[in-house]
């Protein structure tokens, strides 16, 4: 998870600011922008339409992006397409499109270890709807099995023009949780800059995309949080630099039975919860959708197979462990700009 750094002003006239905040996909929205609203706003008594017309600009993208791509909603356009029957092309809107695509896109990169086909698989694990951990246990292998014959980014097909989706296996079922708030991070983040809007911070559910300066007049800073379930403290902070900044983590999100203790995460070539002691990653980049999808990724991969893919892809990257006596961080060399 990551944290807001606020700038506080030391003295002098507080900066213009905006502040929206809601509920989005099941999490929180907050969006910041400092300073060029009056200007954007055309000035005069324009600034309380404009201000209300942004928030309900924001509102908007993001409740479009809920009714396209999630998989809580039966009326969804992604439920629609997950509850189809045959092998025939699907259309699809250009949201929808875009974000399958890219996700296929990091699959390959990946070798599979990011696939939103996993959506079986995190459903059986009792992380999906209706989502009710405290009620799961593990799922037979014979289950495994059954979910498994319908896993693979493989048996997923897309076509640009017309956009549309055909599946390869009759019940593949796709989930874009990994990916869809990056995406929606950077569709309000198009609209603020469309309406002339430089300085901003849009947060989804933990997923950022900063630009500009925040109230201080400095880089957004950002931190890290400490990896610890029930505790919210600062790990490390870094300065955002105009980019898009993503967390993946077991650490808040998973469910212990018997002693044992399930992560969310899911491995889509063993069907199973990893295993290995990665804790946190986070990820920068310019775009959100990437970095949400590459941080679920290097959570799959592990810390030294995920550290090693991140270093060869020149991804900026900060990777916390678990050890006997605490944490160890790793950073990949590309992150080291960003850090005070």
């Amino acid at each position: 998870m990551l944290l807001v750094i606020g700038g506080l002003m030391a003295c002098g006239k507080a900066p213009d600011t905006l502040h929206y905040t809601g509920s989005t996909m099941g999490t929180y929205y907050s969006v910041k922008v400092i300073e060029g609203i009056d200007d954007a706003a055309g000035g005069g008594d324009a600034r309380s339409t404009f201000e209300k017309q942004l928030g309900n600009g924001v509102e908007r993208i993001l409740a479009e992006i809920d009714h396209t791509m999630s998989t809580y909603r039966a009326d969804s356009e992604l439920s629609r397409f997950n509850a189809s029957p045959g092998a025939d092309w699907h259309p699809v809107s250009d949201d929808l499109y875009t974000v399958v695509a890219e996700a296929l896109t990091i699959s390959r990169l990946t070798n599979g270890a990011f696939d939103i086909t996993v959506g079986p698989l995190v459903n059986l694990w009792g992380f999906g709807p209706p989502e009710k951990p405290e009620e799961t246990t593990a799922p037979s292998e014979a289950d495994l099995r059954a979910a498994m014959a319908r896993i693979g980014y493989r048996k997923l097909a897309i076509r640009a023009g017309p956009p549309a989706l055909r599946k390869e296996h009759p019940r593949l079922y796709l989930d874009l949780s990994a990916i869809a708030k990056g995406f929606a991070v950077d569709k309000v983040a198009a609209y603020l800059e469309g309406h002339g809007l430089v300085n901003y911070l849009v947060d989804v559910g933990g997923e950022l995309r900063a630009k500009g300066k925040n109230a201080a007049g400095k880089s957004w800073q950002v931190a890290i949080e400490k990896p610890v379930s029930g505790e919210r403290s600062i790990h490390r902070v870094f300065a955002a630099n105009n980019h898009a900044i993503a967390t993946s983590g077991d650490y808040r999100n998973f469910f212990e039975r018997d002693g044992k203790r399930y992560s969310h995460t899911i491995d889509p070539k063993t069907g199973r919860p990893v295993t290995h002691e990665l804790v946190s990653v986070t990820v920068l980049d310019r775009r959100a959708m990437r970095a949400d999808a590459l941080a679920t990724a290097l959570s799959v991969l592990g810390p030294d197979a995920g550290y090693e893919f991140a270093e060869r892809e020149n991804i900026p990257a900060w990777l916390i462990t678990k050890t006997k006596t605490g944490f160890q961080d790793r950073s990949t060399p590309g992150f080291s700009e960003f850090l005070d």
